[in-house]
This record gives C-alpha cells, sequence and structure tokens, in this order.
C-alpha cells in the first residue's frame, strides 16, 4: 500500500492563502536544512528535502497550484520520472538554488555587482588621550601608511611601455560561468574571474615600483580632531583615508580609536564625573567651606552641619560634554568623606576627649559594657541617660 502523502502547505508550513513570497521562503528554509550534501547520509532529511521540493514544485506554479487545491494529490497521480515518483522537469528552481547550492558549494552566486566598483577596506589606528583631552575634545597627528597610485606606471600596473591585456579566461568581462550538478540536475552560477579578480584585465610585465598592484606604500601624517565627550575605545571615522578601491570604487576609511589614560581623581561612568573630597570631622559637625577639584576649575561648596561621611553631592553640568550637543554636559557627584588626623599634639587629644566626653563618653563606653554598666548618653544639654544596647 502506498504511503499517505502530507498536504503540501502542512509541509511548507504555510497558510493555504499563502503568497508566492511566502511559499519561497518557507522553501529555501527547509531546502536549507535538509539539503542531501549537507546531510550526508541521512535518509530522513533526504527524504524531507524531496517532499518539501515536490511540495514547492505544485505550489509554486499557478495551474498546479488549482488542481491541487481542486483534486488534492489526485491530480497528479501516475505523473513520471523525477525524484520519489515525481517529474520535477517543468519546475523552475534557479532563482532559489542560484543561491543555496551557492552557499552548499563553498562560494556565492554572483552577479555583474560582484565585478563593479567596490569601496576598499577600512584602516583602524588609536591615539592616546588623558582624561581632559576627552572630556574637551583636542587635536592629535595620526601617522598612516597609505598606498598611493604608482606615479610610474600611472596605476593600471603594467610596466611603462606596456599596457595591460583582456583577461583571456573571462574574455574581459570579469566574470565566469560555472555549473554545479544538483539534486535537480545542473545548476549554473556566476563568479567573479580568479586569474583577474573580476578586473578583466591581465598584466604580463609588471611595474617594477608597485610590483602590478598599481599603488605603493607611502607613510603620512594627518591631524584628527578628537571630540569632545569621547569615552575611551569609542572611535571618530576620517572618510577616505582607507585602502583603495577596485575597479573604480571609492577608498575605504579611517576608524580612529580614543584609548583615555586614567586620571588620579576623577571616575567617568557614562557623562557623569565621580570623585572623593575629604572634609575634617569639624567642617562635618559645625559645617563649612570645602574645595572641590572639578574638571572646569576649584569649586567652593558649602558644607551643612552635621553631613554624615559617604554623603553624595551633585554639582549639575559639570560633567563631560555629550557627543551630540557639547553645550549638553552630564554632572559631578561628590562623596565626602569625614578624614580622621592620624598625628595628634597632646592638647588636641585632651580636647577631643573632652568633647568625647560632653558628646556621650564613647571612649569609655566599652569598659562600662564589661563591667555590666548600661552606657550613659548626654542629651547635649547636661543630662545624663542611661541607653540599652541590647535587651
Amino acid at each position: 500500500m502506498a504511503e499517505q502523502k502530507r498536504d503540501y502547505y502542512e509541509v511548507l508550513g504555510v497558510d493555504k492563502n499563502a503568497d508566492d513570497a511566502a511559499l519561497k521562503k518557507a522553501y529555501r528554509v527547509l531546502a536549507k536544512k535538509y539539503h542531501p550534501d549537507t546531510n550526508p547520509g541521512n535518509a530522513e532529511a533526504e527524504a524531507k528535502f524531496k517532499e518539501a521540493s515536490e511540495a514547492y514544485a505544485i505550489l509554486s506554479d499557478p495551474e498546479k497550484r488549482r488542481q491541487y487545491d481542486q483534486f488534492g494529490h489526485a491530480a497528479f497521480d501516475g505523473a513520471g520520472g523525477g525524484a520519489g515518483g515525481f517529474d520535477f522537469s517543468g519546475a523552475d528552481f534557479s532563482d532559489i538554488f542560484g543561491d543555496i547550492f551557492g552557499d552548499f558549494f563553498g562560494g556565492r552566486r554572483s552577479s555583474s555587482r560582484n565585478t563593479g566598483p567596490t569601496k576598499g577596506a577600512n584602516l583602524r589606528t588609536s591615539v592616546r588621550l588623558t582624561f581632559e583631552e576627552a572630556v574637551f575634545g583636542c587635536e592629535k597627528e595620526i601617522e598612516l601608511t597609505i598606498k598611493e597610485t604608482c606615479k610610474t606606471c600611472g596605476g593600471n600596473g603594467a610596466k611603462p611601455g606596456t599596457t595591460p591585456e583582456t583577461c583571456s579566461r573571462c574574455g574581459g568581462k570579469g566574470q565566469v560561468v560555472f555549473t554545479q550538478q544538483s539534486f535537480f540536475g545542473t545548476v549554473r552560477n556566476v563568479q567573479a574571474c580568479p586569474d583577474c579578480q573580476g578586473s578583466g584585465k591581465m598584466i604580463k610585465e609588471k611595474c617594477t615600483d608597485c610590483r602590478g598592484t598599481g599603488y605603493v606604500p607611502m607613510r603620512k601624517r594627518y591631524v584628527v580632531t578628537m571630540p569632545a565627550g569621547i569615552d575611551n575605545g569609542e572611535y571618530i571615522r576620517r572618510p577616505g583615508l582607507g585602502e583603495p578601491g577596485t575597479n573604480g570604487g571609492p577608498r575605504g576609511d579611517v576608524l580612529v580609536e580614543a584609548i583615555v589614560g586614567r586620571h588620579p581623581i576623577f571616575q567617568r561612568q557614562d557623562y557623569n564625573i565621580y570623585s572623593m573630597v575629604p572634609m575634617s570631622f569639624a567642617v562635618a559637625a559645625l559645617g563649612g567651606e570645602v574645595v572641590i577639584d572639578t574638571v572646569d576649575g576649584k569649586v567652593i561648596y558649602d558644607v551643612k552641619p552635621g553631613t554624615q561621611t559617604d554623603t553624595r553631592v551633585r554639582l549639575k553640568g559639570k560633567g563631560v560634554p555629550t557627543r551630540r550637543n557639547p553645550e549638553v554636559r552630564g554632572d559631578h557627584y561628590v562623596t565626602l568623606v569625614v578624614q580622621v588626623p592620624d598625628k595628634m599634639s597632646h592638647e588636641a587629644k585632651e580636647l577631643l576627649k573632652k568633647f568625647d566626653a560632653e558628646c556621650g563618653d564613647t571612649l569609655n563606653a566599652a569598659k562600662k559594657v564589661a563591667s555590666n554598666e548600661e552606657p550613659e548618653k548626654n542629651d547635649g544639654n547636661g543630662n545624663g541617660k542611661k541607653k540599652k544596647f541590647w535587651k
């Protein structure tokens, strides 16, 4: 008993109202997935490939699709020849398999544009910037080895007195046609001529200065503008300074990477700057002024009385200019940290002890705990009261 065939729409995974584009897209995915060349020795994959190909051959043909929609598989019972008892001779797979088989056979389906003007490759270099140079922008000099047109041969690569000859393999077209045997027969593909690399010309006697390339390397210096706000690892582009194009194509570009050095005080995140500023205990307790270093210079900031350590303040608009609009800047966030003196005179120590006694006698708190006494807390008005640290 013959095996029951699946519905062609189900095979391709499309709706019965699918248009030609949807059919082609669905089939291309299945053909690449199950093609025997990518699944050697896999009988199941080969069967699925044949099934999908048969479905697409029917549904991509308007007349055959009309017959299938009306009579189903019965419309094609007895179809002879072809793989799996189906005749593919009337199906047109060239539009799809020109691309698919190009992938399978290690190449690409070429067209005339492959031998047309092609932009040259990009060159990459880097410059080192200080933190401030990256913030406000600057000019830097770069040195590159650039390929310039050979003056001896005028850029054609041929020895003076000779001219490039038409490539005999492609006849000057820059393309060659090759065929591949596939499941569906012979597939015709076009690729750039391997002898002349798509130029259509061959150089018999090469120029001794450029060795047939048409270009000679030259060391050149350029001044590049690094914009304000550029960050470490970011690039700027200088168009037209890269490798020469082929067949009359434009030069590539030069990509200049910014390598930004570390700053001893500032740290950057996006367009904001962060730093830490020490303040004395007296300023923290009583209030006062501290000097904050910013990329714009020194700023005087008024500290409120009772400011705790690790308090963060915001200096609006003192950060990094944005690259999109240098007039718009990020902020500078400053963390105020109480600085404890590491050297004190005897008089200063005695005064600090008196101060501590008036503010809770923290220097003797451990002794009181050890003697099972509850530490006493002074409210600042001379009124001492007990404070429990545990229950």
